[in-house]
């Protein structure tokens, strides 16, 4: 670990529903590769801002699975709701300006409405000021195009308004939503690519929304393709997804790097995790995983 400054800054921010399971293995893997072959900084954060979808002694369990695995962040853990007060600062910031806006829809308004790829697309129901004492916080879209070029899944372009509407930034329930906290969080940690699952792509435009209304700058982006279970499903709590086992690490970690396309040898397998990452580092290259949405999680044995 070091406080050197770097010009590259990535992060992997697993939040504590659940132990780590085979796809968010991958993800971290790729993330820590990418910021190590880069010589950057990688942070650990602990995105704990959902109480109700948390398990206790998650966050143990995944710094236990990390370290098993002989992964080295820089610096101290963080953890996401320690960060609270900016979060509320941001949204109070675009209610002044009038970016924001309190919403009382409820799912039951909005059933009968279009849907997009994130959702319900939001009609702008309260925009001119329909409020009630239970609210939600939402932020003004337009239909001026949010384009972006992923490293992995080239360009991607979105038009919120048509395709997601006003989104949600603070939940009827007083709880801060992702987007704004995964934001905030960014900028003050000064990250400069975010190397995540693909099932978050479309989610970047609204991202890159907020950062634009804050005056921030946006990151790089690389979406890597998700692990799935024989449905085709995404590997998660949801879907049954157990956690990784941590007495065999290594040979999990071999299993990954051939799951991201790295073609590690076979006899690196009964190697240590130390080994397996001297090789990893050496031999990384993102250009294998360009194009690929899905990873097939039942060969490797964890879908």
């Amino acid at each position: 670990m070091t406080d050197e400054p770097a010009s590259y800054i990535g992060r992997f921010a697993p939040s504590p529903t659940g132990p780590l399971h085979f796809g968010s293995l991958l993800a971290a893997v790729a993330s820590y590769a990418r910021a190590r072959t880069r010589h950057g900084h990688w942070l650990l954060r602990i995105e704990d801002i959902d109480p109700p979808r948390e398990q206790p002694g998650a966050d143990k369990l995944i710094l236990d699975a990390l370290e098993s695995y002989g992964f080295e962040w820089d610096g101290p853990v963080t953890y996401q709701s320690s960060f609270a007060a900016h979060h509320e600062q941001r949204v109070q910031e675009l209610l002044e300006s009038g970016l924001a806006y309190p919403c009382s829809c409820s799912r039951k308004d909005l059933a009968e409405f279009p849907r997009g790829p994130l959702g319900i697309i939001y009609p702008g129901t309260c925009r001119q000021g329909r409020t009630s004492d239970e609210a939600a916080i939402r932020i003004r879209t337009d239909n001026e195009p949010i384009e972006f070029q992923d490293a992995l899944q080239g360009l991607h372009v979105q038009r919120l308004e048509s395709e997601s509407g006003d989104f949600i930034i603070k939940r009827r329930d007083g709880l801060i939503a992702y987007h704004l906290a995964v934001v905030v969080d960014d900028f003050h940690q000064g990250i400069t690519e975010i190397v995540r699952g693909i099932d978050l792509l479309d989610s970047t435009p609204r991202q890159i929304r907020l950062q634009r209304a804050f005056g921030f700058p946006t990151p790089d982006y690389m979406h890597i393709p998700v692990a799935v279970n024989n449905e085709g499903q995404k590997l998660s709590k949801l879907t049954g997804a157990k956690g990784i086992d941590t007495s065999c690490a290594s040979e999990v970690l071999f299993d990954a790097l051939q799951a991201l396309r790295q073609e590690p040898p076979g006899d690196l397998r009964q190697e240590s995790c130390a080994e397996i990452w001297n090789w990893a580092l050496v031999n990384w290259k993102t250009d294998r995983l360009a194009g690929q949405t899905e990873i097939p999680a039942q060969p490797y044995g964890y879908g």
